[in-house]
């Protein structure tokens, strides 16, 4: 059935939008989302496809969410081991990759109902001037946060500042939040392009996040910001971000990309402008 209202949208000229949703132990909240997102498939001509990734939660989080399926375009994976947020992104981004045409969106969010939906009008107004990357930004005029504590406030900052100055892009001040709407075009070059290592730090805690970034500027991708309110005041489950292993991944990711014999910007720097 799926794959035969794909096809009905494509026929039509229809666009997708694809929302890619890691889920670990989101019982509470992701429900909550999926009703904002129905909200939003409401209010746009696009249609929409949310695929979850449940990565093996422990509580029940896939059970919460099983009676949405007959309610909205939904598919759910599953992992039988918990595999961290890094290979759940990558399994996510495959299936997206194999599911759209070049024309489509794709758009990840965080699935404990701390972004919203609706940002995504935004998002996609700036793919179709001709962006291939639009990043959901605390850090744009207009963007805040709630709920957040001046600790993390300032590790946050703290952090940007320093993929600011390692992994400088043209018109990016918000590296860590994993909210962005991509060209669909550009996820699948990428799949194709860098296969298993699109996603190469996957062990390394919430890396991913900013490697997929990184990666998709070594294809020449234009990226740009939207500014968005990070609602943490909605969180109900526990923070999954260890931040001694995310900040190892940092490091490690700095000496992949500027390593003088065989770094990334050497390895790929013949990929710039490969964007499509």
């Amino acid at each position: 059935m799926g794959s035969q209202r794909l096809l009905r949208d494509y026929i039509l000229n229809k666009k997708n939008i694809f929302i890619l949703l890691p889920a670990y132990n989101e019982e509470a909240t992701l429900p909550k989302l999926l009703v904002k997102i129905q909200e939003f498939a409401a209010s746009t001509e696009n249609e929409v496809h949310t695929v979850v990734c449940d990565d093996c939660s422990s509580d029940d989080t896939s059970k919460a969410i099983e009676g949405f399926v007959s309610q909205m375009p939904l598919t759910i994976l599953s992992h039988n081991y918990n595999r961290g947020l890094g290979e759940t992104s990558r399994d996510l981004f495959e299936f997206a990759a194999t599911k759209s045409s070049d024309v489509d969106y794709i758009v990840r969010m965080d699935a404990d109902n701390t972004h919203s939906p609706f940002v995504i009008t935004q998002m996609l107004a700036k793919i179709d001037l001709g962006y291939d990357v639009v990043i959901a930004s605390r850090f744009q005029p207009g963007g805040a946060q709630k709920g957040v504590s001046t600790y993390r406030a300032a590790i946050s900052l703290l952090a940007n500042i320093f993929m600011k100055c390692v992994f400088p892009i043209k018109g990016v001040k918000e590296y860590s939040c994993g909210y962005r709407c991509y060209r669909a075009s550009l996820i699948k070059n990428a799949v194709d392009t860098y296969g298993n290592n699109f996603i190469q730090l996957k062990g390394l805690g919430f890396t991913g996040t900013l490697e997929k970034l990184v990666k998709l500027n070594l294809l020449g991708a234009k990226v740009a910001e939207v500014p968005f309110e990070l609602r943490y005041d909605l969180k109900e489950s526990q923070s999954k971000m260890v931040s001694s292993i995310t900040t190892l991944g940092y490091l490690t990711m700095a000496v992949l990309y500027h390593w003088p014999w065989g770094g990334w910007r050497k390895v790929y720097k013949h990929l710039r402008g490969s964007s499509g």
